[in-house]
């Protein structure tokens, strides 16, 4: 029987509890130092106050200081912290792990480099790497999978991702269930750019619905989903041009890490609700300063961060602009105040 340890008590780490539970394994709930509070309700009741689920009775809890404990005889480590926390996670784990356990990341992120983007399971990879003297295999999820309805055992596919692909498969093999129904691929770049940027695109397909609540009402009470449907056939188009620039896949773009993920993305969340309220005339700093003042907004901060490097990428020619008019009209007005205006005529000569 295996044992697997999750860092991080938020809801996606907190859901996956479930397939490794009904598969038999031991499961060990480690929270971060923000996720006091949840490892208590879990611990003194089974409820997880975000999930609103009483998780299985046989889950271990621990709180961070006790990661140490929590590691003893682990097969598998899940990480699951956000990414502004990937680099306590480097340290506790540089502190605690002594033998290359398996990483399989459910952290969403890419790391800008003078040369492109780094993937960053590659990144923890190479940290950990660099600080334990030894090799620790990382992998990663990608895919269209809500935490709730993870949690709620409702059916859903995802890619496990690694530069190994045997080891991709035998984690696909030991994750799956009647209802989570992982894919195996070898397509690092292609997947965690996918798993980052539809964040990124969400907000422009979520402004299509926030215009349409300052739009004067139509006889007929028309919608605006052929705007909607435009956004999201252009971030499709530009998340191939971003993947193929770094080596990546169109397979990855195309299936769940793209195309399945960007469009449960879309539904609901916090980068729905910023490019909502863009479509409604604020601006991102106006948005920041008011209705979502205290949201990590996973999109806004990832295009913030990387706007500098694709800008540098576009002058060098590893980018070609005019392939990507939504991602810097977008990464215009996350950065410069601006409201955000859809090039629509650009979008044809892509």
């Amino acid at each position: 029987m295996s044992t697997i340890t999750i860092l991080g008590a938020g809801v996606m780490g907190s859901a996956m509890v479930l397939p490794f539970v009904d598969r038999g394994m031991t499961v060990r709930l480690v929270g971060t130092d923000l996720d006091g509070a949840i490892v208590d309700s879990v611990r003194d009741t089974g409820l997880h106050p975000r999930l609103n689920i009483t998780l299985p009775k046989s889950v271990e809890t621990y709180q961070s200081a006790d990661l140490h404990e929590a590691l003893v005889g682990a097969d598998l480590i899940l990480l699951g912290v956000a990414s502004a926390g990937v680099d306590w996670a480097i340290a506790r784990l540089d502190a605690a792990l002594k033998t290359p356990t398996p990483i399989v990341m459910i952290t969403k992120g890419l790391k800008p480099d003078s040369a492109g983007l780094l993937a960053l399971p590659d990144v923890v990879a190479e940290a950990l790497e660099h600080r334990l003297g030894f090799r620790v295999p990382v992998a990663a999820i990608a895919g269209p999978c809500i935490a709730g309805e993870l949690a709620a055992r409702r059916p859903t596919g995802t890619v496990i991702v690694s530069r190994d692909l045997a080891l991709a498969a035998r984690l696909c093999q030991m994750f799956e269930t009647d209802y989570y129904h992982p894919r195996p691929s070898f397509d690092m770049m292609g997947a965690e750019i996918c798993a980052a940027f539809k964040n990124f695109f969400a907000i422009a397909v979520g402004w299509a619905h926030g215009r349409m609540d300052v739009m004067a009402e139509t006889q007929n009470k028309a919608r605006n989903n052929n705007a909607a449907a435009i956004l999201f056939d252009q971030a499709i188009g530009e998340l191939m041009h971003l993947v193929k620039a770094h080596g990546g896949s169109s397979e990855s773009v195309w299936g769940m890490p793209g195309v399945g993920d960007l469009y449960v993305t879309c539904q609901a969340g916090r980068n729905s609700r910023l490019g909502n309220h863009m479509g409604r005339g604020l601006s991102y700093a106006e948005v920041k300063q008011g209705p979502m003042k205290d949201d990590t907004i996973e999109g806004a901060e990832l295009g913030r961060a990387v706007a500098t490097c694709l800008e540098m990428l576009a002058i060098s020619g590893k980018l070609n602009r005019h392939k990507l008019p939504l991602t810097f009209a977008l990464l215009k007005a996350l950065t410069d105040g601006s409201v955000f205006d859809p090039p629509w005529r650009d979008f044809a000569r892509t």
